[in-house]
């Protein structure tokens, strides 16, 4: 099953969903900010991103630059973070079996089939 972690406010987001809609496949959308992620989900999402953490940081975002810009944490600390703050989460994120890519080009998507 495919999975897309989507916020419908995002531009950027609702591209990579309308993409997605074209492969006329089934999939399933996760509002991570509404129904936040785990710590072990993310850790997950990562892993088959094959990606740090700091590679799906928003960093644009307002908590970002007020509370952890220019600051160092581990990686583990980077998804405590992350969980606590899912704005602060790249998106979206689409899944397919062990692969995962982040859609901000909607084309990436292509890559998992």
């Amino acid at each position: 099953m495919i999975k897309i972690y989507h916020n419908p406010r995002c531009r950027k987001s609702r591209a990579g969903l309308a993409h997605l809609e074209t492969k006329k496949v089934d999939f399933e959308i996760i509002d991570y900010i509404k129904n936040p992620i785990s710590e072990a989900e993310l850790a997950d999402l990562l892993m088959k991103l094959n990606k740090s953490p700091q590679y799906i940081i928003r960093t644009q975002e307002d908590i970002y630059k007020s509370d952890f810009k220019g600051k160092n944490f581990t990686d583990e600390e980077w998804i405590k973070i992350m969980v606590e703050h899912p704005k602060l989460i790249q998106r979206p994120i689409i899944v397919k079996n062990y692969k995962a890519v982040l859609g901000q080009a909607p084309e990436e998507i292509d890559n998992l089939f």
